[in-house]
């Protein structure tokens, strides 16, 4: 922990909380209660104790599909408090989305709502909706309420968080310390990850970007110290059941905590997961001091299922039909990714693109938190060459000198001059052929496309449909294969034997 500069009053509350300041004590669950000292800006994970306030009862005035009117007796609850509502076959959970009456409120179902009826009973704490936290969810898949969707038992939890939490204030923040390898070429040249930072995959439907974040998983999963959360929101049954055995197989499911919103649920539920599968990640991060790894597909499945609650609760549109809120929907769910110094995190996101439209003012406003961003192109896909990255358009603050270096600097630079130059002769290629263009540009195209084959590489996770063995490359290779084609040290070899490959080693040595 570190302590804002000049303010020393800190000292005493960190003490007694953590034991002592840059100790390294981790909290016990015992321990984390509301500061004592309250005019300290203390950044704590909250513990959810029993309140003292009233019980909140009332009765369902109206439901119109998943949005439910409820008259209260007494004491208003405030928004986000959940409530639950007697049905006909158990109860339905719905959440406090407004008040549109000095006693009536209005709320989102998260459960379907047949059964429910005009005046039937509600009741809630009046606290918000809760999570249940903890070492007993690793390998384990649950839903946005912990419940386990595995048939493997009950989940015992350590503590309950809030599902809607505050970002990390900014002195609680880790700053980047290291670029990440993920062992796939083309991202480790033009879009390296950074630990600490949120890196996202964008492309269209069937471009590839579940294929690639499952790779991402498979390679990093094994070798990193700390444990791995998934957020699945809008997840078809058969993705989520791939990666669950893809897990298993791979021997780390033991620390992976799986969470799902899957399509057939309600909007509210699907809109809500990505914040219980983040308290999940915050409590192994800020309570035990582990690095987390959160990977999100599909970010954008978020928003839509925001634009699904803003129309039911009424609200007018804005731009393309999403709701007003979309802005502060997105940030809600990004700022609170970060590394701190309690622990850290490294967030990987895919996010749909619609109709391939980069302007969608959804990734438009999704570009604005990501510090990696690697885009996938149809047009490549369209070519063969997998994974479908357009290396022109992926960028990353990371791509820097001061983290990387700078041979890595100006070896994917030239990679991506040599790649556009290839572009724009395309056109003269296509009209003319490639015996017209002058002998520096034959020698360019040449390279561009020997280029454009050692950037292809089977994945692990695709063994079974390719019949080709994965394969991992590092970052140091990569960058010697790279640097070997743009010197021309490889214009003799075939431009086949560089297409689905890994290290240039394995052609130059048999």
């Amino acid at each position: 922990m570190r302590i804002p500069k000049g303010d020393r009053s800190m000292e005493g509350c960190w003490d007694e909380c953590r034991g002592g300041p840059d100790k390294g004590a981790k909290l016990p669950a015992t321990a984390r209660l509301p500061c004592a000292k309250p005019a300290l800006r203390c950044w704590m994970p909250e513990r959810l104790v029993t309140r003292t306030e009233p019980v909140v009862k009332g009765r369902i005035a109206s439901v119109r599909g998943t949005v439910l009117e409820i008259d209260v007796e007494g004491t208003v609850p405030t928004i986000g408090a959940a409530l639950e509502c007697a049905a006909e076959q158990g109860h339905v959970l719905a959440v406090v989305q407004a008040h549109v009456g000095a006693a009536r409120l209005r709320a989102i179902a998260l459960d379907e709502t047949r059964g429910l009826r005009r005046g039937a009973p509600v009741h809630g704490d009046g606290r918000p909706l809760q999570v249940p936290v903890g070492r007993g969810l690793l390998g384990r898949v649950v839903d946005l309420r912990g419940t386990p969707l595995d048939g493997g038992g009950a989940i015992v939890p350590e503590d309950h968080l809030p599902l809607r939490r505050p970002p990390p204030p900014p002195w609680a923040r880790r700053p980047w310390m290291k670029v990440y390898e993920t062992g796939i070429k083309v991202i480790d040249l033009f879009c390296p990850f950074v630990q600490g930072g949120r890196a996202a995959v964008f492309g269209g439907a069937g471009v590839g970007k579940t294929i690639v974040l499952t790779e991402f998983i498979h390679n990093a999963v094994a070798g990193f110290k700390g444990v791995a959360v998934f957020a699945g929101i809008g997840e078809r049954s058969r993705e989520g059941l791939e990666l669950w055995e893809e897990m298993r197989r791979r021997g780390v499911l033991d620390r992976t905590a799986l969470v799902f919103g899957q399509m057939k649920e309600t909007p509210g539920a699907r809109f809500m997961v990505g914040e219980a599968a983040l308290s999940i990640a915050e409590y192994f991060r800020d309570a035990l001091g582990q690095d987390v790894m959160f990977v999100v597909d599909n970010i954008y499945r978020h928003v839509q299922a925001g634009m699904e609650v803003s129309g039911l609760l009424g609200r007018l549109p804005s731009r393309v039909g999403y709701q007003p809120t979309l802005a502060a929907d997105l940030a809600a769910i990004e700022e609170r990714i970060t590394a701190t110094h309690q622990g850290g995190m490294l967030s990987v996101q895919a996010v749909y693109v619609p109709a391939d439209d980069y302007g969608d003012p959804a990734v438009t406003h999704a570009f604005w938190h990501i510090d990696s961003a690697l885009v996938l192109s149809r047009a490549v896909a369209a070519e063969g060459y997998y994974p479908a990255v357009d290396p022109l358009s992926s960028v990353s603050k990371a791509l820097d000198a001061t983290f990387v270096g700078q041979r890595h600097c100006d070896v994917a630079e030239e990679a991506r001059s040599l790649l556009a130059r290839h572009e724009e002769l395309r056109d003269v290629i296509s009209m003319l052929g490639v015996d017209e263009l002058s002998p520096e540009d034959r020698t360019l195209v040449g390279r561009a496309k020997r280029l454009r084959n050692f950037l292809t590489q089977p994945f692990f996770v695709t063994e079974s449909f390719t019949g080709l063995p994965g394969r991992w490359v590092s970052m140091a290779e990569t960058l010697e294969g790279v640097s070997s084609i743009l010197e021309g040290r490889c214009d003799a070899l075939p431009e086949d034997s560089l297409f689905m490959m890994g290290a240039l080693s394995e052609v130059l040595h048999g």
